[in-house]
């Protein structure tokens, strides 16, 4: 029986889906390792109420691109909070975890895209926002990150307790604004909501 709680502020619908994902998550685990074993028993905090946040530090419209979306977080969790106006698009390049993310899909009926791919050899997106959980150090993720972007783009980054360090790396190479949103998760970490991105 899944743990998610119903405290999640989200409609009956959603959180059926959001326990529809997590029962898959806890069924492919042990075979593809999507997310850490010892964290499963804090699923809904650890992971969704993080994915939560990061799907909602930014207007909920446009095109919305998850890098290196490994089991699902927050890429799919975005696309089931996802209103019409936003098409999801989830880039992962483990075969066996592609074929996670695609199980999803299909299962839990969502509107998205998964391309199975590295993320330097995708074609440039121009998503709207760009999102990226657990991927790399900033200074590097940002370059990862701009190659989709355009001008205008929000690059949506969770961090943990080390992210003043990774921005005051980052800021040897890039140019860019910030805004901080604390993690509902861990008070060391942050959601960094970052625009005007462009290199140094």
């Amino acid at each position: 029986m899944s743990g998610l709680p119903v405290a999640l502020d989200v409609s009956r619908e959603t959180l059926e889906k959001l326990r529809a994902y997590e029962a898959l998550v806890r069924k492919w685990n042990s075979k593809i390792n999507l997310v850490a074993q010892g964290t499963l028993d804090d699923f809904s905090s650890r992971h969704i109420q993080d994915s939560i946040a990061i799907a909602r530090a930014t207007a909920m419209h446009g095109q919305w691109l998850d890098l290196g979306s490994g089991g699902g977080l927050p890429g799919i969790v975005v696309a089931i909070l996802a209103d019409p106006e936003r098409s999801v698009t989830l880039i992962e390049s483990d075969g066996r975890k592609a074929a996670f993310l695609n199980t999803v899909r299909r299962e839990l009926g969502l509107d998205l895209r998964v391309i199975p791919d590295r993320i330097e050899d995708v074609d440039p997106f121009a998503a709207d926002v760009v999102s990226a959980r657990a991927l790399a150090p900033l200074p590097r993720l940002l370059e990862l990150c701009v190659r989709h972007g355009h001008p205008r783009t929000r690059y949506i980054l969770p961090k943990g307790r080390n992210w003043r360090q990774e921005v005051m790396e980052a800021e040897a190479s890039w140019v860019y604004d910030v805004e901080i949103i604390e993690s509902p998760v861990d008070p060391s970490s942050v959601i960094l909501k970052i625009t005007n991105l462009d290199r140094a």
